[in-house]
């Protein structure tokens, strides 16, 4: 089992840990001394599908040299403040198969980002592919 827990430091700000045992500072306030709660769910589904992306492109032996996933979202304007769009852009670097890439986007999307399937509940979810041969 996963667990996590947000320990009170001052103002709104909180040091985060889980079960792995990293801290990260989280702040809502107006100091912005670290990323806040709705920022972390992109840079979860970045590092998600980042991670699925270049696990299948490693598999297929695609010889990549960068992935860089970038997330642009829009909230609700009424709480609960939900994502509801996302656009992911993907950037990849290297002589890839245009076909494997896109394969690997699908594939994380549809069927290995757990981040992505919990927030396509509240947000549409669109990508694009821009390759940095």
């Amino acid at each position: 089992m996963t667990s996590a827990s947000a320990q009170w430091i001052d103002s709104e700000r909180f040091i985060g840990t889980a079960t792995s045992g990293h801290a990260i500072v989280v702040d809502s306030g107006e100091r912005k001394t670290g990323n806040g709660p709705m920022e972390l769910m992109l840079i979860a589904l970045c590092s998600c599908t980042a991670t699925d992306v270049v696990s299948i492109l490693r598999k297929k032996r695609e010889p990549f040299t960068s992935v860089v996933v970038r997330a642009e979202g829009e909230r609700a304007k009424d709480p609960p403040t939900v994502y509801t769009k996302v656009h992911l852009i993907y950037e990849i670097g290297g002589k890839v198969s245009h076909t494997a890439a896109e394969h690997a986007v699908h594939l994380s999307k549809e069927k290995y980002c757990g981040v992505s399937h919990m927030v396509a509940k509240t947000a549409a979810i669109t990508y694009e592919i821009r390759y940095m041969e």
